[in-house]
């Protein structure tokens, strides 16, 4: 297993600590007057999300951690559980709702997504940063409301349901940003 020496750290490396995967999600080095560098890291937990810091002095090392990123296709939801497909050697893989989270609102069948694997299993996957989602319902424009930033919900075709402009209909197209949640634009009528 590779390792990463303090000089190495930087944010975006993904290191095990205790047996898990973390990321690197920020990286400080401090320089005291007298005695080692120190490296201060945030690490954020890639299986159960967590937080941690941890300092490290010049000459220490982590471990590398087997995770990879590879392009997947969501196929479809059976209980609570979500089936993806990695696109290039076609094996399935299952998430539980816990692993996707909030990123079920987003999810369309045989829609990319970018999956992460720890050791070979799946411990979680990114929809694109944009998608767009058909307006199932949503309560009728007042007349004559014509104010700007007015803004009522609406149900898409995954059964989520979004804080939409007063002008969206069912039937309209619309774009969500994934990272926010936030309506972007009416793709459609």
């Amino acid at each position: 297993m590779a390792t990463y020496k303090t000089s190495e750290f930087r944010k975006g490396l993904k290191v095990q600590l205790d047996g898990e995967p973390y990321l690197m999600i920020e990286m400080n080095f401090v320089k005291p007057g007298k005695g080692n560098a120190l490296y201060k890291c945030k690490l954020r937990n890639l299986i159960r999300g967590g937080v941690i810091d941890r300092t490290y002095k010049g000459g220490d090392s982590l471990e590398s951690a087997d995770v990879e990123e590879i392009s997947g296709q969501y196929l479809y939801r059976q209980a609570d559980a979500f089936v993806f497909m990695d696109k290039q050697t076609y094996d399935q893989y299952e998430l539980s709702s816990e692993q996707v989270d909030d990123a079920w609102k987003y999810l369309k069948d045989g829609m990319d997504v970018t999956m992460m694997l720890y050791n070979g299993n799946p411990i979680s996957m990114t929809p694109p940063n944009h998608v767009e989602l058909a307006v199932e319902d949503c309560e009728p424009g007042a007349k004559g409301d014509t104010a700007t930033n007015v803004t009522k919900p609406a149900r898409v075709e995954t059964g989520a349901d979004f804080t939409v402009p007063a002008f969206i209909k069912p039937g309209n197209v619309i774009k969500i940003d994934t990272r926010t949640g936030e309506y972007v634009e009416r793709v459609s009528n």
